[in-house]
């Protein structure tokens, strides 16, 4: 039999529920007044069950013979109500399941015949072997061993319901700390959700306040354009009136510088016969003049003792500025048709104008191929100058003959070494400037000199 009893000790007793009925009372015996615990009773039944293998099958009840084929547990699992009936019925065969049973725990069965069952004893082993075993006293027993039962069961209880509560008590005290925290969080969110409203009130009122500026804004620039499109339409009708009086005034302006131009043309026919005549004269006299004194031929050029200058001095100041002039190429064939011209040519002026996309080497280089044969064709004197006063490189050039090449010193311009040639030459020589600098076109042309843009030279070395 295994041992497998609860603790004694528990503080009130409780019956177990009426499962088996009361036994009968043998005569002159005890007998139970209420039914077993259905603990005892399943140990009962176990024993028993374990029992019938062993018994003789002619001492067995007629009832149990075919059960006894069973396996213990078998038995005890389907044939546990009528096992139970008949140790309730038959004393035969309870007193040979008792003696069955004694074999296995003969020491506990002692005790329990002689009424001291020991304390570590299971409750429910002492009721059960008390039940089948039945000495003087055993209804004490059995009463004594359910009331252990029934007490353990009920301390088990007690014990499980005061964890329970143990267990309930910490989840509530938990519980109202995470109130306690969640109410606190509440607050801090709802003082949050507070000053974000006003914050939120307070720019809604400062973005209605500026909408309405900007509405009110925006209705004065409505008028204002009103306006502003009333005065313009009245300038407009008042501007296209002026236009008309100013394209009749410019058409009898033109009709008159026509007649003036008729009535100039037969009169410069005149006049140049008259200067032809005066030219012839001026020029026989200066020949004869010239054989009379043995003058010799003129050597060197005013230009000469500008290089001259730079050379020597490396700078000079500033001195001018220009104007915009024509871009004719026919204009420029004209002028160095003329006897003694002197051309003096803006190079980086005219390349930049000419050959942007090209290094400033290939555009030197091509404007010296060009004027080469410039300067042969014409028998002009041809002086390049290119703006280097920001650096001390200067670059060798293939001159042509005929084509001076003038680098400006350092921290002196292209321009006022242009200003320098044009001042050095004699009043009454024919010197033309090709650039398309206005300052250097103004202060030239002041100078007596004749400005030439630089995209006429760029045409012309382009034919």
């Amino acid at each position: 039999m295994t041992a497998g009893g609860q603790s004694a000790g528990a503080e009130e007793s409780v019956p177990g529920p009426p499962t088996t009925p009361a036994a009968a009372p043998d005569a002159g015996a005890e007998a139970l007044h209420e039914p077993l615990p259905e603990t005892v009773r399943v140990r009962v039944v176990a024993l028993a069950a374990d029992a019938l293998g062993r018994l003789q099958a002619d001492t067995l009840p007629p009832s149990l013979r075919r059960v006894a084929t069973f396996a213990p547990q078998r038995r005890a699992r389907l044939a546990g109500s009528q096992i139970a009936g008949v140790l309730e019925r038959d004393a035969d065969f309870r007193k040979s399941v008792a003696e069955v049973v004694r074999e296995g725990v003969p020491e506990l069965a002692d005790a329990v015949e002689l009424g001291s069952a020991p304390p570590a004893a299971d409750p429910v082993d002492l009721a059960a072997l008390a039940y089948l075993l039945r000495p003087d006293g055993w209804v004490g027993l059995v009463t004594a061993a359910t009331d252990a039962v029934d007490a353990d069961r009920i301390g088990a209880e007690h014990r499980r319901a005061s964890g329970e509560i143990d267990a309930l008590r910490a989840r509530l005290d938990q519980a109202e700390h995470e109130l306690k925290e969640l109410r606190a969080r509440h607050r801090e969110q709802l003082a949050t959700l507070k000053a974000e409203n006003a914050d939120l009130r307070r720019r809604l009122g400062e973005a209605r306040a500026r909408a309405r500026q900007a509405q009110d804004e925006a209705q004065r620039a409505l008028a204002e354009a009103s306006e502003t499109r009333t005065t313009a339409a009245s300038t407009t009708a008042a501007g296209d009136a002026e236009v008309r009086r100013a394209r009749q005034r410019l058409e009898e302006v033109e009709r008159e510088l026509a007649g003036l131009r008729r009535t100039e043309r037969s009169g410069r026919d005149a006049a140049t016969v008259r200067a032809r005549l005066l030219l012839d004269t001026v020029v026989e006299a200066a020949q004869g003049l010239r054989r009379e004194l043995s003058l010799p031929a003129v050597e060197g050029a005013p230009a000469d003792q500008v290089v001259a200058e730079v050379a020597g001095t490396g700078s000079s100041e500033p001195s001018g500025h220009g104007s915009l002039a024509s871009d004719d190429p026919a204009l420029l064939d004209g002028l160095l048709a003329m006897p003694k011209v002197h051309l003096v040519v803006d190079g980086y002026n005219v390349t930049k104008a000419g050959w942007p996309d090209l290094t400033l080497g290939q555009q030197r280089d091509r404007l010296l191929a060009g004027l080469g044969p410039v300067a042969a064709r014409s028998g002009a004197e041809v002086t390049v100058v290119f703006d280097a006063a920001e650096t001390a490189d200067r670059p060798p050039v293939a001159k042509p003959r005929g084509v001076r090449v003038l680098y400006s010193p350092v921290g002196v311009i292209a321009d006022d070494v242009i200003r320098d040639l044009v001042d050095a030459e004699p009043t009454g020589r024919v010197v033309v400037v090709v650039s398309s600098d206005r300052e250097v076109v103004r202060d030239v042309a002041a100078s007596g000199a004749r400005p030439v843009s630089s995209a006429a030279l760029v045409r012309l070395l382009a034919r």
